[in-house]
């Protein structure tokens, strides 16, 4: 872990990238509280959500693969996921059951991470399982974003949808970790 706060592993393209999904998360809000663009805002997520896909594949690519950026990533990706949460529980009081679902898993993640890290000395790359769970929340909120009048069952089924795979996703990393923190 002493490696991790190197220049050499904070100064890559994947880790802008994360950064760069970081400053968007206050122009998503403006577009979407403020101006009610919701096109515009739509774009900015969708453009958010390449960005995180690009920063992977340029990890991987290019061999950038940084303790630093498995760990900026996924911030990156929970701060902008919980945003746009909060942003559609202003239209949607549902999804105040959502936030509180994607807190505690992502409070639970946290702490599992953090007692690996400390553990075992290293840091994990996302699984399948968060990468569905970040697909199908993105999806969702897209689709919420874009179509403002959007039937309210449909919403309501988007919201279960994201809880069940938010569920999933807990239940399998946690499932990860315990694994790992029992070898160790």
């Amino acid at each position: 872990m002493d490696n991790l706060f190197t220049k050499k592993n904070i100064l890559t393209i994947p880790n802008l990238l994360s950064l760069l999904r970081i400053l968007m998360i206050p122009v998503i809000v403006w577009l979407y509280i403020n101006e009610k663009n919701y096109r515009a805002a739509t774009a900015m997520i969708i453009l958010s959500g390449l960005t995180d896909v690009a920063d992977g594949i340029i990890a991987r690519k290019l061999n950038m693969v940084s303790d630093f950026g498995k760990i900026l990533d996924p911030i990156a990706d929970k701060l902008t996921q919980c945003t746009l949460i909060i942003c559609l529980s202003l239209k949607y009081p549902k999804m105040v059951w959502l936030i509180t679902l994607f807190v505690a898993k992502e409070f639970v993640m946290a702490l599992l991470g953090y007692i690996t890290i400390k553990t075992t000395d290293s840091v994990n790359s996302a699984k399948w399982y968060g990468k569905l769970s970040t697909f199908v929340l993105y999806a969702s909120m897209i689709l919420m974003v874009l179509i403002p009048d959007l039937p309210l069952t449909i919403v309501n089924i988007l919201i279960i949808l994201c809880a069940a795979i938010l569920c999933l996703s807990l239940a399998m990393y946690t499932r990860f970790y315990v694994k790992i923190l029992c070898r160790g």
